[in-house]
């Protein structure tokens, strides 16, 4: 009888954290400490399951694509929570969204074409920045990192400034979040960059691929 892929280790991990996303995405408009006790729980496992997967010998195409998708997904509902919470940026977070969405669904997509199991699997010969990006674990831990606490200090602070501390630059006290906010940001800002090189860099790619079957074709 043949393996049953669904119940290998890391893909239960995976469905883990999709049932903690959704509890998470339960808890969201109203306590943001549980919301975010549930979305930290979905993120660390997310360090475990490819880990799991080596370890198991259970790498997947089907796992790869659960857990991006999961991401995602994950990040899709905190966008839409942040639309609801400040309107004025509602535009600002469906792009936002459209291109995290779109700049990894491509990336994958493209991967998945080239025989590679993983999106995180990049070839060295290809563009400098996605090569660091994914095969230095400090560079990508520390930018998606920044990403989310951007995001999450945003969050927050629809409900508090949170603890106030003094600064040097103004007479009154600024909240923490409203300081992780303003520190995070610029690599925030470099991680939609990235993304933006990860879409064009993987259309390229497709294109490569389609030019080679076209060629294989005409001979």
């Amino acid at each position: 009888m043949g393996e049953n892929v669904f119940l290998f280790v890391p893909n239960l991990i995976g469905y883990a954290r999709v049932v903690l996303c959704i509890v998470a995405c339960y808890f969201m408009p109203t306590s943001p400490w549980t919301c975010i006790g549930l979305y930290l729980l979905s993120e660390f496992l997310d360090a475990f399951d490819g880990h799991a997967a080596r370890y198991f010998g259970q790498c997947t195409k089907f796992g790869a694509v659960l857990d991006m998708v999961t991401d995602r997904c994950s990040t899709l509902c905190l966008f839409v929570i942040l639309g609801h919470f400040y309107p004025e940026y509602l535009l600002a977070f469906q792009m936002l969204a459209v291109l995290d969405i779109s700049s990894h669904w491509i990336h994958m997509y493209s991967s998945l074409v080239r025989g590679e199991q993983s999106h995180k699997i990049i070839d060295l010969s290809a563009n400098p920045i996605l090569r660091h990006y994914y095969t230095n674990k400090m560079v990508l831990f520390f930018f998606c990192s920044a990403n989310e606490l951007f995001f999450a200090s945003l969050y927050f602070l629809h409900f508090s400034a949170g603890p106030m501390l003094p600064v040097p630059w103004d007479s009154v006290p600024w909240g923490v979040w409203t300081l992780m906010a303003y520190a995070s940001a610029p690599f925030c800002m470099c991680k939609q960059i990235i993304s933006i090189v990860q879409m064009v860099v993987a259309s390229k790619n497709l294109a490569l691929v389609d030019m080679s079957e076209r060629s294989k074709l005409r001979s």
